[in-house]
């Protein structure tokens, strides 16, 4: 009985843990995207350009180059961002058009943004950039694909 009762305990313990962790990253998250809020285009951008030169070597020229590119996304995504918070604020439900749309405009964005990318990085530094893309992407597909796992498996497995 002690035995029973000291696993109870155990794994309540763990369980308050687990949530208390959960809670930190949704707040840590917060704090980061008002940071940004806050930051101008030019701050984002080279914030964006020292990471990337630091992961991927990158030469002053390269430098210079990636720090317009960031720039120039920097600008699109806060106006993505203010445009949608006036959207949150009046309680306006994006139609699913506008759903589709809003998606389109950011995959255009984000092809040429690889193009340009291609055109100023070496074959080595690109294929760099692309895992770190799509590592960075994937983070956010986290809660989407929790229903979706076992369908993943069952194709894994019609591969092999």
């Amino acid at each position: 009985m002690k035995k029973l009762l000291i696993v109870a305990v155990a794994l309540f313990a763990l369980q308050i843990n687990a949530q208390d962790k959960k809670e930190n990253k949704k707040e840590l998250r917060k704090e980061k995207m008002e940071q940004y809020r806050n930051m101008d285009s030019k701050e984002i951008a080279a914030l964006q350009t020292k990471k990337m030169t630091l992961a991927l070597d990158l030469t002053p020229e390269q430098q210079s180059k990636v720090e317009q590119i960031n720039i120039k996304n920097a600008d699109l995504r806060k106006a993505a961002m203010e445009k949608r918070m006036a959207a949150k604020d009046t309680d306006k439900k994006l139609s699913p058009e506008d759903k589709l749309k809003r998606e389109n405009e950011r995959l255009d964005q984000e092809i040429a943004t690889k193009r340009e990318m291609k055109a100023i990085l070496t074959p080595e530094q690109y294929e760099k950039y692309s895992k770190m893309s799509k590592r960075r992407g994937n983070k956010g597909m986290r809660g989407k694909m929790k229903g979706k796992k076992g369908e993943k498996k069952e194709h894994k497995m019609e591969k092999e």
